[in-house]
């Protein structure tokens, strides 16, 4: 397997990864044409973030996209972990944790955190998370759509 930065040629499939996503952890559907713009449009545009996957034989079979939050509290990023998808068939096999460990390297010492959120019925994902070492934060997440 071998972990790296993804490419333009990767937003299809990443795209697709999110659809699937999206309906597993909130059973949501969200469209594929606004999903893959979205994709690309990160891609595009490292300031925004980037996407770290996991590759084997040629298929992208794990992913995790990478925003940031500047805290003036602290002086330093925050890493929000977003999109974390690993396909079926390699879940449990630590794929993600590798993930998360390439992104903490990636790191260093200029972020203070890696941050995520997950819906609250998505008992699988929380459970992943403990594993890899991620502690509920005593937050809650509020939006306003625009």
């Amino acid at each position: 397997m071998f972990l790296r930065m993804a490419s333009m040629g990767d937003a299809e499939k990443i795209a697709k990864n999110n659809v699937m996503l999206a309906m597993e952890s909130e059973n949501s559907e969200i469209n594929y044409e606004d999903t893959l713009k979205g994709v690309k449009e990160l891609i595009k545009h490292s300031e925004k973030g980037f996407y770290v996957v996991a590759e084997e034989n040629g298929e992208i079979i794990g992913q995790v996209m990478v925003t940031y939050e500047w805290s003036d509290w602290r002086g330093m990023d925050m890493w929000w972990l977003q999109s974390i998808y690993v396909s079926k068939k390699w879940r449990r096999k630590g794929i993600m944790k590798m993930l998360i460990e390439k992104i903490k390297k990636m790191a260093g010492n200029n972020v203070f955190a890696l941050r995520l959120y997950v819906h609250e019925s998505n008992g699988n994902a929380i459970e992943a998370y403990k594993k890899v070492g991620m502690k509920k934060m005593p937050y809650f997440i509020f939006s306003m759509e625009m």
